[in-house]
């Protein structure tokens, strides 16, 4: 089993199009705006081409680390990576590794599935995170949530293209 990584490229570029619809002021822009603290004078003066450099570098991250949790076929080769036999080809664990991927190496390999993990890791990793860094910055709850919700939504759509495509 081998990592897609233009799929990973592709879904790096998800959070990206989704931020430029959540965080619209036609959405929530102007909602998370306020929650934040920023005005628009520094929002003007943002360095935008760093900005979204960091966005594309940060989301092929997690891209990376999502697909070792919506693809669960990945699980079993690590188990048994450390076995000298693994690098064997024509060795017995690598025909019963092929033997299992032939069978049951499509198994869970949805769309559905996939956005079903991501929102799993959106609420168990992105929620806990941004909810204390909210805390230690003082913001509220708006906050929280639109920046949550963001991440939600982004891990859903990324592990969903992951899971489905790779």
């Amino acid at each position: 089993m081998s990592i897609n990584w233009l799929i990973l490229l592709t879904t790096s570029f998800i959070p990206m199009a989704v931020g430029f619809l959540w965080y619209n002021p036609s959405f929530l822009g102007k909602k998370w705006q306020e929650a934040s603290g920023l005005s628009d004078e520094k929002i003007k003066n943002a360095n935008m081409p760093l900005i979204f450099g960091f966005t594309i570098l940060f989301s092929f991250f997690a891209s990376l680390a999502l697909n070792f949790m919506v693809i669960h076929q990945f699980h079993v080769f690590s188990i048994v990576m450390d076995e000298p036999s693994f690098a064997n080809k024509s060795s017995e664990l690598n025909a019963m590794l092929n033997d299992f991927m032939t069978k049951y190496g499509n198994n869970f390999r949805t769309f559905k599935h996939g956005a079903f993990h991501g929102v799993i890791a959106g609420i168990m990793l992105a929620l806990p995170v941004t909810t204390v860094n909210a805390l230690f910055e003082r913001k509220g709850f708006v906050y929280i949530a639109i920046n949550a919700g963001y991440w939600i939504v982004c891990f859903a759509l990324m592990g969903g293209v992951i899971c489905a495509f790779s």
